[in-house]
């Protein structure tokens, strides 16, 4: 993508040239993106005053830009915050250090637990936002998200082909996602599906929620066991389908909460395995893979030590623990 300004034009007026990456993209998403911390209700309203133009003629906020493209962007001033800072320093090495792939289409890092996929509800900066920062002369896009405390195998796109590509897969469901989670109790069986509808509500204060009801989005996932410890089971969680905290309220419907998870969890058990070391929600996507273009991609990370070092001390430590909530259910 180019920029260029005619010498007749407006002072402050773009001309962009579109390149591959934005070719098949909505111009308002696109805006978002290239005007920065430029509210989305006046993106809107250049768009409907006809101040946004595409090769010289109008542009609606579905139009659909096409490489080649000449995009006229009108002077923009917004006003600055002055406590606006960017990202610290430390936080966006530790994420440009996490990459464990990278390809023309895609990039893709094993997450930290604590780092957010995107900025917004309080997080200054996120995963795309730092990995922004380390990388200022490239296009990348978040293509799946995971929560704040989940670390693990997590996809940016570097080309508009791969964003579609593989969004589209992904709500093909041909996409495998294999999670390691550590359940609370002993689930009566080393193998089981967990097939329950979930319905999300958002709470007053933005908060998200999920429960199972009959009303609710199909939802299945695949729980298999990998390791036995004292009031816990290490589980291999593979998602039939990929709702929001699908594998936490799966869990937490059979009576087997996650470790740490401070939503859907124990607060007890949470407690005594804090004690224990384990600060966080004991969630790490491990696994995921795909076909796109007539090429396989598969990616892997191992658990991190904060959560092997956990099972480590609870092998030795949680001889006597048990899981006294016996909410278990055999219908699952």
């Amino acid at each position: 993508m180019q920029t260029a300004t005619s010498p007749d034009a407006p002072q402050g007026v773009r001309q962009v040239v579109i390149g591959p990456e934005r070719d098949g993209q909505r111009i308002d998403n696109a805006l978002v993106t290239m005007l920065k911390g430029v509210p989305k209700s006046m993106i809107y309203r250049l768009l409907r005053t006809g101040q946004v133009r595409v090769n010289g003629k109008r542009a609606k906020p579905d139009t659909r830009l096409v490489d080649g493209d000449t995009l006229r962007i009108p002077p923009v001033r917004v006003a600055e915050r002055p406590d606006r800072q960017g990202p610290p320093g430390g936080q966006v090495a530790e994420v440009a250090d996490a990459v464990i792939f990278e390809d023309k289409h895609f990039l893709v890092i094993d997450k930290p637990a604590g780092v957010a996929s995107h900025g917004g509800s309080g997080v200054s900066h996120g995963a795309i936002e730092l990995l922004r920062t380390a990388r200022p002369q490239e296009h990348l896009e978040l293509v799946h998200r995971l929560d704040r405390d989940t670390s693990g195998v997590l996809v940016f796109a570097k080309t508009r082909a791969g964003l579609i590509g593989l969004q589209a897969e992904i709500r093909a469901g041909t996409v495998s996602k294999q999670y390691l989670c550590l359940m609370l109790g002993h689930p009566s069986k080393a193998k089981f599906d967990v097939n329950a509808p979930l319905l999300k509500s958002v709470m007053q204060g933005g908060e998200r929620m999920v429960r199972v009801a009959d009303n609710g989005k199909p939802s299945l996932t695949f729980f298999r066991e990998m390791e036995q410890y004292p009031g816990a089971r290490l589980m291999q969680a593979t998602l039939g389908t990929g709702r929001t905290h699908q594998i936490r309220v799966h869990a937490a419907h059979i009576g087997h909460p996650l470790a740490g998870d401070p939503k859907y969890g124990d607060k007890e058990m949470n407690k005594r395995f804090r004690e224990m070391g384990l600060n966080r929600m004991f969630l790490h996507a491990a696994h995921m893979s795909f076909e796109l273009e007539d090429r396989s991609y598969s990616f892997s990370t191992p658990l991190p030590d904060d959560l092997k070092t956990f099972l480590d001390v609870l092998a030795v430590k949680g001889k006597r623990l048990v899981y006294s909530r016996d909410k278990s259910r055999t219908d699952f």
